[in-house]
């Protein structure tokens, strides 16, 4: 087996691609529940947030959830983490924040009062308001889930990705793991001003029309945040593991399974990928393109003069298969 053959397969086997693979049962038991086209009127489904049409806009609604482990082992870390990562979705879909809400279980006063002290400081760098919630102190387990509300004039999704777009992946590495974990944080040590700006750069693309496709690097890494965008638009790409931005000295297979604090991928069409590039390196974030869009739906990786096949969306999906099956 080659050496991008072993990586390959230790993307697919991974614990990011697996979490990401368990929405396609959800999303299979939904569209049972509800009348035909009742689930898509809001949001088509895959994209980052639900975007429900607002006037001359959308409104955005997004939210997250976090496990024991983490909220038990890294309870300010989660607590910031839990607006920070609904932060990016809103951005990642062209969108401005609003307003936070939170729930937080906890068996004690002592382990939930850091969870809600890392919102708060994140409330504050963000200068997004917490505006209400629930709180449980008394729970058998430890659990957070934090949702955001926000609103875009011109909507990103990760449905408009073009045959013939580059891919253009935006990371911020001026940071660091959060050892032994694959949470790459560039966001609790930097200044607030910079956090507020950097997260402006989306909604600018957008309203620029230098972009139509969007999607936040998630727990899936960069690879599998690529394939989940792909496949919602049915379309494939060549993807150059050789381009991607990396911190020196990060192992290429922890950093493309890494959660970046911000990272994004978007499909660009080639006039416009300069200045979309030029836009984040303004800000001293890295970006680059790092492949071409496909019309077949399968989504290669290159290395040197490797070539490996990591998905054929045709022929497997990656988080819609129950949905399919649903509407057959």
């Amino acid at each position: 087996m080659s050496d991008l053959a072993a990586l390959v397969h230790l993307l697919r086997t991974g614990r990011g691609f697996a979490h990401k693979r368990d929405i396609g049962d959800a999303l299979g038991t939904l569209a049972r529940a509800l009348p035909d086209g009742a689930l898509t009127q809001a949001a088509l489904i895959g994209d980052d947030c639900a975007a429900i049409p607002d006037g001359d806009g959308h409104l955005l609604f997004a939210i997250e959830g976090f496990v024991d482990d983490f909220v038990q082992g890294m309870p300010w870390f989660a607590g910031w983490s839990g607006v920070m990562v609904n932060l990016s979705d809103i951005a990642a879909m062209g969108g401005r924040p609003i307003a936070v809400v939170d729930a937080l279980w906890a068996t004690d006063g002592p382990v939930g009062a850091p969870v809600l002290q890392g919102m708060a400081a994140a409330s504050a760098a963000y200068g997004v308001p917490i505006v209400g919630g629930h709180t449980n102190h008394r729970s058998a387990r430890n659990g957070l889930a934090v949702a955001v509300l926000g609103r875009a004039q011109k909507l990103l999704t990760s449905f408009d990705a073009k045959p013939g777009d580059q891919l253009v992946m935006a990371v911020d590495l001026r940071g660091a793991f959060e050892e032994p974990h694959p949470f790459w944080n560039a966001a609790t040590k930097a200044p607030p001003a910079r956090l507020r700006g950097d997260l402006a750069l989306l909604p600018q693309i957008a309203e620029a029309g230098l972009c139509g496709a969007a999607k936040d690097i998630s727990m899936a890494g960069a690879v599998g945040t690529a394939l989940m965008l792909l496949e919602s638009s049915r379309v494939g790409a060549l993807i150059d593991l050789d381009a991607v931005p990396r911190p020196a000295g990060v192992p290429l297979l922890r950093w493309l399974q890494a959660f970046p604090s911000y990272g994004y991928l978007l499909s660009v069409p080639p006039r416009h990928v300069d200045a979309v590039c030029t836009a984040f390196a303004a800000r001293d974030i890295a970006a680059a393109a790092i492949g071409g869009v496909t019309a077949a739906p399968e989504v290669w990786l290159r290395q040197a003069q490797q070539r490996e096949l990591l998905w054929n969306v045709a022929e497997q999906r990656f988080i819609t298969p129950a949905l399919e099956a649903a509407h057959a």
